[in-house]
């Protein structure tokens, strides 16, 4: 088995998204192509970073146009600089 593990300070992210159609209200179609990329992805592999605040199993946001984008045993993934990450989305209770 091989597995991706990410140098220097970048984040391992999964990309792999779910394949349903997806419908505006009125049953058209929307192609693969219209749709908007999202900015959030989990995190797969952390490089070697001091004090990251980030873990493997996060869900993280991340800057629009950021690193590189590729498949690995027909997975897509994202590697992007530890600094490109914006935000990490937890859970909280309702007040």
């Amino acid at each position: 088995m091989k597995e991706l593990q990410p140098l220097n300070e970048n984040v391992l992210l999964d990309l792999t998204e779910d394949k349903k159609e997806q419908k505006t209200a009125s049953g058209i179609i929307i192609p693969d192509s219209a749709k908007e990329k999202p900015m959030f992805a989990k995190v797969v592999a952390v490089g070697n970073i001091e004090n990251a605040g980030i873990a493997v199993g996060d869900t993280v946001l991340y800057k629009k146009f950021s690193g590189t984008e590729f498949d690995f045993e027909s997975k897509k993934y994202l590697m992007v600089p530890y600094a490109d990450l914006l935000a990490k989305i937890v859970e909280t209770e309702e007040i």
